[in-house]
């Protein structure tokens, strides 16, 4: 223990700076996430016609409604806009309930292959 406080004062480290959680934090002052990460402005929201026109691996945010279930981790999302696909894997639902009528926020990456596209989500909230 002894070498171990000495090596971290030696190397200019003291135990308040690891205290400290790491992140962006504004030029107000704003930490945005208790363990860190990024404060400033998200990505704007876009819609699924707009998505459809991405590059594979682009990063979309999209709101609207999962109005029905086509597979074992595939939806069919809408928005004013239009349909798409969204695949959600089941780590993602963090124990939310959503039904036809809630509307939610999605963010991932369109994911375009041979047959077509979708949008790999990343995040799901439900909105008030």
């Amino acid at each position: 223990m002894k070498k171990t406080l000495i090596a971290l004062m030696f190397t200019g480290l003291s135990f308040g700076a690891i205290a400290q959680q790491p992140g962006f934090v504004s030029s107000e002052g704003q930490q945005g996430y208790f363990h860190g990460g990024f404060a400033g402005p998200s990505p704007a929201v876009s819609s699924v016609s707009q998505a459809k026109t991405r590059w594979d691996d682009a990063w979309v945010v999209l709101e609207g409604h999962i109005i029905r279930q086509v597979g074992h981790e595939l939806y069919e999302f809408r928005d004013n806009s239009g349909t798409v696909y969204v695949e959600i894997d089941d780590k993602y639902w963090m124990g939310q309930i959503v039904s036809p009528t809630d509307k939610v926020r999605i963010e991932g990456e369109v994911d375009r292959d041979w047959d077509g596209m979708n949008i790999d989500v990343k995040n799901i909230r439900v909105l008030k």
